[in-house]
């Protein structure tokens, strides 16, 4: 059994559960942060790491929880049997932080671990004016590889086939005009099943001349919650000066 650190509630959002962490003290310019769970549902709640961050920036912090869904669009059956992951999201959640926090783009920081990372990262380059803050840690980018291991594998619920699902994946989402102005992204280097997607990501921004932040080059233990901690200041700092960009930002 774990104990909660710092002020976490549970609600639910449109049928669907939702984490809160309210800080102390909150940042006078109203952001937020989305936080998008991994496969195995692993919670925050119990993370110093992550909890002294949001306290340090006072960062309310939202966790809606959707399965292993992998943030798609499309109907994954063990989240909702009507509408997709990105759809709760989008019409769901967002309106939820507006009513809650009266918070909307670009106050809104978007970070990830894991399957979440990926989502994350493919939410900012599907919807880069929504979300032009995001953070991924060990975005487990190239989902399709999961398909390929594992013929029951609840993917395949999802595409036909794994190119499909590579078409899907967060490096086919960028635009090379139209992309979030403030990502970054880390992975470890002893990560054996997700380093090499996020190595192929790094390569493609930098062809495409898109301005990005990215670390693959701290060891941590590979794919997990300690490398995730290790990462947690820097993701947390990334994700608020990210937002105070945007607040300055001349349009």
């Amino acid at each position: 059994m774990t104990t909660d650190i710092g002020n976490w509630s549970e609600t639910t959002v449109a049928g669907h559960p939702c984490f809160l962490f309210e800080p102390q003290q909150r940042n006078p310019h109203g952001y937020v942060a989305i936080y998008l769970h991994g496969v195995h549902l692993g919670r925050l709640q119990d993370k110093i790491e992550f909890v002294s961050e949001f306290e340090k920036y006072g960062l309310p912090v939202i966790a809606p929880v959707t399965q292993r869904s992998w943030w798609t669009d499309r109907i994954c059956s063990e989240f909702d049997s009507q509408i997709s992951a990105q759809q709760h999201l989008l019409e769901n959640v967002l309106p939820f932080i507006a009513e809650r926090y009266d918070a909307r783009p670009p106050q809104i920081g978007l970070f990830g671990t894991s399957m979440g990372g990926q989502g994350a990262l493919r939410f900012a380059y599907k919807f880069p004016d929504l979300f032009p803050v995001v953070a991924a840690i060990s975005p487990a980018i190239d989902y399709q590889e999961r398909m390929r291991r594992d013929d029951e594998d609840p993917l395949w619920l999802q595409y036909e086939s794994t190119e499909e699902a590579r078409q899907d994946t967060a490096t086919l989402h960028i635009h090379p005009l139209n992309w979030p102005r403030h990502q970054f992204f880390c992975c470890c280097p002893e990560d054996v099943d997700w380093l090499e997607s996020s190595e192929r990501l790094r390569m493609k921004l930098y062809s495409l001349g898109v301005p990005h932040t990215c670390e693959l080059e701290v060891c941590g233990g590979g794919h997990g919650f300690p490398y995730y901690g290790k990462m947690a200041s820097r993701i947390v700092e990334f994700v608020y000066e990210g937002l105070e960009k945007e607040r300055r930002r001349i349009v």
